[in-house]
């Protein structure tokens, strides 16, 4: 009797340590991810907004870069996101966005057509490089 009881409390503690874990674990942690966005996709997009705010929420101390480049960039595009206020409220919360010099040269859009919450790189997978050469975590935004 005092075995099958001993069995069974070896295979409950699984469950106990599975049930501690179903909160969200927040961590205090500096982490440092940048995120590169290359689709023109409002499904995308919006999940990014998401995905960006449900980060923060778990690692509220981390560094968020997001570079937007080729059919990205839409998603800093006055005219075209359909994200402008969860880019603002993330932007207010220390995520920086950018944009891409090359990719707003080979498509002719100019700087002042972009939202006030984004700043420009000479080019963003040379961004990405050099944000992963000094440590940061890279993350691909869409499905």
């Amino acid at each position: 009797m005092k075995q099958i009881f001993l069995l069974l409390c070896v295979l409950a503690l699984p469950l106990a340590a599975w049930s501690q874990t179903e909160s969200p674990i927040v961590t205090k942690e500096k982490l440092k991810v940048v995120f590169q966005l290359t689709s023109n996709d409002t499904l995308v997009q919006k999940s990014l907004v998401k995905q960006l705010n449900n980060f923060l929420t778990a690692a509220p101390n981390a560094k968020i870069e997001v570079v937007c480049h080729n059919n990205g960039i839409s998603f800093l595009q006055t005219a075209l996101t359909k994200q402008t206020d969860g880019i603002k409220a993330l932007h207010d919360k220390g995520v920086d966005f950018v944009a891409c010099a090359n990719t707003l040269r080979e498509r002719k859009i100019k700087v002042e057509e972009l939202l006030s919450a984004c700043r420009i790189v000479p080019a963003g997978v040379v961004e990405i490089a050099m944000k992963q050469h000094k440590g940061w975590a890279y993350l691909k935004a869409g499905f």
